[in-house]
């Protein structure tokens, strides 16, 4: 591994765990959808993660390249569907698919984690419902559904907050400061 390549995984964490939780901020009806979200899910959520995603191809991290690059592309095709980009009409169903794709893409990266400390497994496994459960919500077009994400992502974001903190704490004293 090469020293002066520094470690991506707080870059990615923060960046995920802060759009996700943003974004579910929204879910449960505490603002509405504005460019806010759009511009942070685009701009650190999708491009902040996939530079993260490509440092750890660098540092031949398998898990954190594949994590943080295919975690950026979703922030930023996400953004590019919810803003109509290609002006074309999106269907709830195939929304719903989309999200429950990506749930099986984070069920497979959960374990992943299996062997990683408890931390990071937390964030994945509420990642996977997170997933699934806004996908029965979209697929249903039920906004009572949609909250329950809400709730699940705010945790989901959080998790992943804490643990970017954390690997930020512990590279810069040397020691695990808080435990992860």
């Amino acid at each position: 591994m090469d020293s002066l390549t520094a470690n991506p995984t707080a870059l990615g964490l923060f960046s995920f765990g802060m759009t996700t939780l943003l974004l579910n901020l929204h879910n449960i009806g505490l603002f509405g959808f504005d460019l806010t979200i759009m511009a942070m899910g685009l701009c650190f959520g999708g491009v902040a993660q996939v530079i993260a995603g490509i440092m750890d191809f660098k540092r031949n991290s398998m898990f954190g390249a594949t994590a943080f690059t295919a975690f950026g592309f979703f922030w930023i095709s996400l953004i590019m569907i919810k803003i109509g980009v290609f002006e074309t009409p999106v269907e709830d169903a195939a929304l719903g698919a989309y999200l429950a794709i990506w749930g099986i893409m984070a069920f497979i990266m959960l374990l992943g984690t299996l062997k990683a400390g408890w931390s990071l497994k937390l964030v994945f496994i509420t990642v996977v419902p997170l997933f699934f459960v806004l996908a029965a919500g979209t697929i249903l077009g039920n906004p009572d559904i949609v909250k329950v994400a809400g709730v699940i992502g705010i945790i989901c974001g959080s998790l992943a907050i804490y643990t970017a903190g954390g690997e930020i704490l512990k590279e810069q004293y040397g020691k695990e400061i808080v435990p992860l």
